[in-house]
């Protein structure tokens, strides 16, 4: 038997401690991707105790439909777009308002924060059906706000052209309060000392912001870039609970890639076509990911 030191036996169970969550992590994020990109070459039944192999079909498929201007998948792939350029800069420019705000109020700043954070703890199908609540033609809070000042109601997620901003803003207002959270901490880190020696070099609020406050902010802008592209597109939940019967309506203006994914495997049980949508989906993140990080990352004097 092998004689282990105390500080070996340390080493071997921090080891041992370590594997057990690492284990986990292959488990559920490792192994179902790779199954994912298996599937994708099969026909994939559910029910059936062999599957055929049918190589790129799949994928050909895919492209395909993409290049298909009617198609349902080409659309999924345009909302998902749409919802990342516009929803993470209108986000990120709010949240990181709302931050330099809440950095100069002296009194109930506990209460505020709390405010602003509070949708991100609350159930995301809750939120939705609240929004979707408020949308409703004619007795909606919003119609009836429209109809007090005189102005013409709207039909918001009955419309084509109004549903996808309709529900973006629902999404950008539950996000918020953790960009709010995520900057608010990277002002406090910046010094007091900085702000003070650029006032008295001339520096107005504007300078100061884009020279010292802007600049100091960005590990928070990349960590918050990357980390909301990444939620965004995976949008789901607030379009299945907020679009009639969960199809991504009306006429597919609001549908995501996620929510087609979901559509294909578990109504239409086409696994296969399923598990190629999201790989490509999962290639997609990869690349946004590695771009922004090297577009927004640079040092900082």
């Amino acid at each position: 038997m092998f004689q282990l030191t105390l500080a070996r036996k340390k080493i071997l169970w921090a080891y041992l401690f370590l594997a057990i969550p690492l284990i986990f992590f292959l488990y559920i994020r490792i192994y179902p991707t790779l199954f994912a990109f298996e599937m994708s070459l099969y026909d994939w039944n559910p029910l059936a105790e062999e599957q055929e192999y049918i190589g790129t079909e799949n994928y050909e498929r895919l492209a395909t439909e993409l290049n298909n201007p009617r198609s349902v998948t080409r659309a999924a792939f345009s909302n998902t777009i749409v919802y990342v350029v516009l929803g993470v800069p209108i986000q990120l420019s709010i949240a990181l308002l709302v931050a330099l705000m809440l950095n100069e109020i002296g009194r109930l700043t506990m209460l505020y924060r709390l405010l602003f954070f509070l949708p991100f703890v609350t159930s995301t199908i809750s939120i939705a059906w609240v929004f979707r609540a408020l949308y409703q033609p004619q007795f909606g809070f919003l119609n009836v706000l429209l109809t007090l000042f005189s102005l013409p109601q709207q039909p918001f997620l009955k419309s084509p052209t109004q549903a996808l901003p309709s529900i973006l803003a629902m999404i950008i207002w539950q996000g918020l309060g953790f960009a709010v959270i995520i900057f608010l901490a990277g002002v406090k880190q910046i010094p007091r000392d900085y702000y003070e020696a650029a006032t008295v070099d001339g520096a107005n609020r504007w300078q100061s912001f884009r020279r010292i406050t802007l600049p100091l902010l960005n590990p928070s802008i990349v960590y918050l870039i990357v980390l909301q592209s990444i939620s965004f597109l995976r949008t789901f939940a607030p379009v299945l609970a907020m679009t009639t019967q969960g199809d991504g309506g009306p006429l597919n203006s609001t549908t995501t890639v996620v929510l087609r994914i979901y559509r294909e495997a578990f109504q239409r049980f086409d696994m296969g076509f399923a598990a190629a949508q999201t790989v490509f989906l999962f290639a997609i993140i990869l690349v946004v990911t590695i771009v922004q990080m090297r577009l927004t990352t640079r040092a900082t004097d």
